[in-house]
């Protein structure tokens, strides 16, 4: 529901007298996209907003490390990829393709933070953090999910226990597909003394607890398992 245009203005002049970016609208119409010379593929922009991370609101499933939930603010913009990096963009940057489920549309996977962290160098972004991926993943939403699981993710009960050709289930408020979902996405944070690398969003085979915005997992930086994928942010 649109804000009444007195009521806006007064948000917006707040906002700007607090010095913090506006909040991010629910859905995004027509977002900015571009596309990534190096590998082909398309990414959005993720305007600046603030959002408050952690376990949603009447989440009772929650674990101990998604509370608190907190305000957190994006101060600056960024470029996020559209989809998970597919096989053939990963073949065409890395020259390799160490999927176990193999076709060109497919998102690579079996890769390591290492090969993750290169990858998305090599095509000129960086990893995006968790509180980039978390506001993003939201797409401007409060609640567990930005959608109902069964349209907007791939996970243990409709999967068939393989992965999916990128954009095939409902995008969220930003335009952004398989957030939820599919693959994990490895990120750029360091846990518990340099040793675990975050992942977030969930696989194919993941249950609907895990398949939550604000749930958090991770890995040895070596761990490398075909459930574990690549998403780029760029600034």
């Amino acid at each position: 529901m649109r804000l009444p245009v007195r009521t806006a203005s007064l948000t917006l002049l707040i906002l700007a007298l607090t010095n913090l970016p506006a909040p991010a609208q629910n859905a995004a119409v027509n977002p900015p996209t571009k596309v990534n010379q190096k590998d082909g593929l398309t990414y959005v922009w993720i305007p600046p907003g603030h959002f408050t991370m952690g376990c949603s609101p009447d989440d009772s499933e929650c674990n101990a490390d998604e509370k608190p939930p907190r305000e957190a603010t994006i101060a600056k913009g960024f470029w996020l990829g559209q989809t998970l990096v597919t096989q053939a963009a990963y073949q065409k940057v890395a020259g390799k393709n160490p999927s176990t489920f193999k076709g060109d549309r497919l998102p690579v996977e079996t890769v390591n933070w290492d090969d993750a962290t290169a990858y998305c160098e090599a095509v000129g972004g960086r990893l995006p953090t968790e509180t980039e991926w978390e506001y993003a993943a939201r797409g401007g939403t409060t609640g567990v999910r930005y959608g109902n699981l069964n349209d907007i993710a791939w996970y243990a009960a409709n999967s068939g226990n393989r992965t999916h050709e990128a954009a095939q289930k409902a995008p969220n408020g930003f335009g952004l597909y398989d957030m939820l979902g599919n693959l994990w996405e490895w990120l750029a944070d360091t846990r518990e003394e340099g040793k675990y690398r975050p992942l977030r969003g969930g696989s194919w085979g993941s249950t609907p607890r895990d398949v939550r915005v604000s749930f958090r997992y991770r890995e040895e930086v070596h761990g490398h398992y075909n459930a574990f994928g690549i998403r780029c942010a760029q600034d």
